[in-house]
């Protein structure tokens, strides 16, 4: 248990950071950064199954259509995900961006409840309709929809549920969404390097270097979950996840100082409150299912 908690929140904390390590990275456009990244994580993947001589799933898979479809269609997601988040943080909103993985859980409900056909509690349905209030806030004071919150949380949700349902684990799925993406980054790098535009040519060594990383940064901190995951209870893991928004929420405030004025506070603190239900009435259902027993 103790060591499940440290590893997921680990991995949650490193998640959190993530905009320091995208902040760095601001002198290169935001799709060229998503486009190394799917590259070296591949790379990088590669060298760790090798490593684990866990090569066998792929002949199996690649007989499935219907599972590299799946994985298309999940690897679009995620790498819409990236894109949204990269750009976000280079652009001055790493406050919109914690907001949107502040209500993905709350999107994960709905999104349970619209495919899954899963029953939504009183809880839950409370919880949601605070989130819907503190979105509603933020849209009324600002005078748009908080794009980018939703766009994360939504293809997060969305990406949740299609890995959810599919037969591989994380480090295999991971692999065969990169290697997807992959022809696609590596030709595209590879026409920026015919036209003078590869920021790994033309660069210096600290950007090269932190491009580079980017298979690492984004692989250990999945694995790091992966493994904590299976060690603890979900109730537990579902409080572990709001380590990364908060801690991107305070970058933004204090280190980035970005505008977060009493109207953006007010939403959020719905969003917080319907968090405070949600997870609430998780540990409660999860006290007293044992007891029940």
């Amino acid at each position: 248990m103790r060591k499940g908690t440290l590893l997921a929140g680990s991995a949650y904390t490193i998640w959190g950071l993530f905009p320091l390590y995208f902040k760095a990275l601001h002198s290169v456009p935001a799709l060229e950064i998503l486009l190394n990244r799917m590259v070296w994580s591949l790379l990088f993947l590669a060298g760790i199954l090798t490593w684990r001589r866990q090569w066998s799933w792929i002949s199996e898979t690649a007989r499935q259509p219907r599972i590299i479809g799946g994985f298309a269609l999940s690897a679009l997601l995620l790498s819409a995900n990236w894109f949204v988040y990269i750009w976000a943080v280079n652009d001055g909103h790493v406050i919109d961006a914690s907001l949107g993985y502040f209500i993905t859980p709350l999107v994960n409900i709905l999104i349970g409840s619209v495919f899954l056909r899963e029953r939504l509690r009183y809880g839950q349905w409370l919880a949601v309709a605070f989130a819907a209030l503190g979105v509603g806030w933020l849209t009324w004071q600002t005078g748009r929809l908080p794009w980018i919150g939703l766009t994360l949380a939504l293809t997060f949700g969305t990406y949740g549920l299609l890995r959810k349902t599919s037969p591989l684990g994380a480090l295999e799925g991971l692999s065969l969404e990169t290697a997807l993406l992959f022809p696609f980054a590596a030709a595209y790098l590879c026409w920026l390097s015919l036209h003078g535009g590869n920021a790994l040519l033309t660069q210096g060594t600290d950007i090269q270097m932190l491009l580079a990383l980017s298979g690492p940064v984004t692989a250990i901190p999945l694995l790091l979950f992966a493994a904590g995951a299976r060690r603890i209870p979900m109730t537990t893991l579902g409080l572990l996840q709001y380590i990364a928004p908060m801690v991107q929420l305070l970058l933004g405030v204090w280190l980035f100082h970005e505008a977060f004025d009493q109207h953006k506070l007010f939403g959020f603190i719905a969003i917080w409150a319907a968090l405070v239900i949600y997870s609430a009435e998780g540990l409660w259902l999860s006290f007293r299912t044992p007891k029940s027993a």
